[in-house]
């Protein structure tokens, strides 16, 4: 009796470490296929967010590559800030419009004829016809934007009828603005010109100089910073915007139905033989609209004219 007791007492105790080590044995297999689990999710969450940011640049760079560049010279005012609210018009046509800020009347025109710019906006046609006849250039005008009056500010005097004997009179030193200038002059009675002077008139052609007006020739660019040190300044609407002036200042500008009216309008620029390219008419169409018309009104009063 005694040895079927521990027999089976026995047999109870092996069973209990048998089951015992089974349990402990499962638990070790769970936790690892649980971690295994675990481990293969983030890398299969990481892979995918690597390949949503692949698939992303990927898609922002086919976007950009779509868009052929369009580089456009232009002054800063108003000419560049106008160009600014077409470049999501062409954008939606295929068009990356780049715009390249100049602030003289120079390296835009050398640098459309080298080919660096597809186009440039920054000044009317006789400029960029004695441009053309001066430098042996190939440039044509597509399109013509607004004008701007040309103005008389006040710098040690402050008005016309103030002006003295021997007074000094700044104007641009580039010939087609030194003609306009003396135009300007000419309207006020401050000065007469030679018959048929016109818009290729200079300092040579005065005639008549009542009070012996010393007329000074400055290049454009510098003709605000002038103002210091002359009586009064004839200065171009865009370097008088950007010199923080005013054309509602001006001691006198031009008339609406002038000559300078109806002949400085400026323009929109290429490289002759471009003239009808599917770029230029993409970049013509784009500025000649009524929201642009409507960004010139507002934007700039008289002191910029959209003439389309």
């Amino acid at each position: 009796m005694k040895k079927k007791i521990a027999t089976l007492l026995i047999a109870t105790l092996a069973f209990g470490v048998v089951g015992l080590t089974g349990c402990g044995a499962n638990d070790g297999e769970t936790n690892e296929t649980t971690e295994n689990a675990a481990t293969e999710e983030s890398t299969q969450e990481t892979e995918d967010a690597d390949t949503a940011d692949a698939t992303t640049e990927e898609t922002t760079d086919t976007a950009t590559e779509e868009l052929e560049v369009l580089k456009v010279g232009a002054s800063i005012t108003p000419h560049a800030e106008i160009l600014a609210q077409v470049k999501d018009t062409l954008a939606a046509e295929g068009y990356d419009l780049q715009v390249v800020e100049y602030n003289d009347y120079v390296l835009p025109n050398t640098a459309l004829e080298d080919g660096e710019l597809d186009a440039n906006f920054f000044q009317h046609q006789p400029y960029l016809d004695d441009f053309n006849a001066e430098n042996g250039t190939h440039l044509v005008s597509v399109a013509a934007v607004h004008f701007e009056p040309f103005g008389l500010y006040a710098g040690k005097t402050d008005s016309i009828a103030n002006l003295k004997d021997g007074a000094v009179v700044a104007v641009p030193n580039d010939t087609t603005n030194e003609a306009r200038a003396l135009l300007l002059l000419e309207a006020q009675g401050l000065i007469k010109l030679k018959e048929g002077a016109g818009l290729t008139a200079t300092v040579l052609d005065i005639e008549e100089n009542p009070l012996n007006l010393e007329i000074k020739e400055i290049e454009a660019a510098q003709l605000v910073r002038s103002l210091p040190d002359v009586d009064i300044a004839a200065i171009n609407g865009n370097y008088a915007a950007e010199g923080g002036l005013n054309v509602a200042d001006a001691i006198a500008v031009e008339a609406s139905d002038s000559l300078a009216a109806d002949t400085y309008a400026n323009v929109i620029v290429v490289k002759e033989g471009n003239e009808n390219s599917e770029k230029t008419q993409a970049l013509v169409d784009a500025v000649l609209s009524d929201g642009v018309k409507s960004y010139i009104e507002e934007t700039y009063g008289n002191a910029v004219i959209p003439v389309f």
